[in-house]
């Protein structure tokens, strides 16, 4: 279980924090600071290249099996979701997992308006009923690295005609997507994307996309980029690209190397490669007395474990501590020899 990022990554630390931020590959480090220069010499690629962006839309959309048409790009997932939940009819009911993540929940509960309601993640499924609009969940939970149960969702949601949310920050990088099974999803692309903050990616479905309010439209989003610089849009565009926010040139300059580089490894081998790291961790957590989150999940939870985290922190081990869990994720650039260190503090 060796690193499967090659000379691209340098760690100083044993980092196992990938769900708080994903680290920058070299050649992402490059590809930011070149544009900088750029626009520090007044040339004029400095201004950042649309081209560009649409290498980085493309490529995110292989890696989420749809096509780029049904990908926008944006700067957070909060930003997407609010768009979501500013499309929705007023007393729709929107159904959540308790605990899921702010960001998914905030945007549809300062609504007021709406009927927001919130069950165990392992009662998703189960809980979606005829007035259910929505589902809006994490594929994999933040705090305790949980895995939702896809397959029911879906079949649940179609039988009760609700669309489907998921949010796949803490999964896109590491999990496969089949982007285009759901209505909506969102994902943050500076965790295992390996993207630069500021590089936010949203896919919708053809046949959801006129349920959605474009309600930060601007020039950026007509159907021909170069005429609506003054006055209302002509046209905005067909596809999700109506969707876009105006890009940040450095995160997408940035961000369409770091998800060629995820594609040229592989998503599924990166899954193999996480998901081995997380269940020799469990295994070694399980030996030292410890009772880690059950799951197959890339993320690792342990409950009651948190306040650990300065100590590991001490002896050069970034992890993090959630909702009184100690929060391990493990990603393309760490090694068995990582996990050994991480066991090998905590066991005193």
């Amino acid at each position: 279980m060796d690193p499967l990022g090659g000379a691209e990554f340098a760690p100083r630390y044993t980092y196992l924090n990938t769900s708080a931020c994903g680290l920058l590959p070299r050649r992402t480090i490059e590809a930011v600071t070149l544009l900088a220069e750029e626009t520090a010499d007044g040339r004029p690629e400095g201004a950042g290249s649309f081209d560009i962006v649409a290498e980085a839309r493309a490529t995110y959309a292989r890696l989420v099996d749809v096509h780029p048409d049904r990908v926008a790009v944006g700067s957070s997932v909060s930003v997407h979701i609010g768009m979501i939940a500013q499309s929705m009819p007023a007393g729709s009911e929107i159904l959540f997992p308790e605990g899921d993540f702010s960001s998914v929940i905030t945007p549809f509960t300062v609504r007021g308006d709406l009927k927001t309601r919130f069950v165990p993640l392992e009662l998703l499924a189960e809980s979606v009923r005829p007035e259910t609009a929505l589902v809006a969940f994490s594929g994999v939970q933040s705090a305790d690295g949980r895995t939702a149960d896809f397959a029911a969702v879906r079949a649940a949601a179609a039988a009760h005609g609700a669309r489907t949310l998921l949010d796949a920050t803490q999964s896109a990088g590491w999990l496969p997507l089949r982007a285009g099974e759901w209505d909506y999803t969102v994902a943050g692309g500076y965790k295992f994307l390996l993207c630069p903050r500021g590089a936010s990616f949203l896919t919708v479905t053809e046949e959801a996309q006129d349920s959605l309010l474009p309600i930060h439209a601007g020039w950026v989003t007509g159907e021909d980029l170069w005429v609506n610089s003054y006055g209302p849009v002509r046209e905005l565009a067909r596809s999700a690209r109506r969707f876009d926010e105006p890009p940040a040139f450095l995160s997408y300059h940035g961000a369409a190397r770091s998800l060629a580089l995820l594609e040229e490894v592989g998503i599924e081998r990166i899954e193999a490669h996480n998901k081995a790291l997380a269940a020799r961790f469990r295994e070694g957590l399980t030996a030292l007395g410890y009772a880690p989150v059950p799951d197959v999940s890339g993320i690792v939870g342990v409950p009651g474990l948190g306040g650990r985290q300065a100590d590991l922190r001490e002896a050069g081990i970034l992890l993090s501590a959630r909702a009184g869990n100690l929060r391990a994720s493990f990603h393309l650039y760490n090694s068995a020899a990582d996990v050994d260190h991480a066991l090998a503090v905590l066991g005193g």
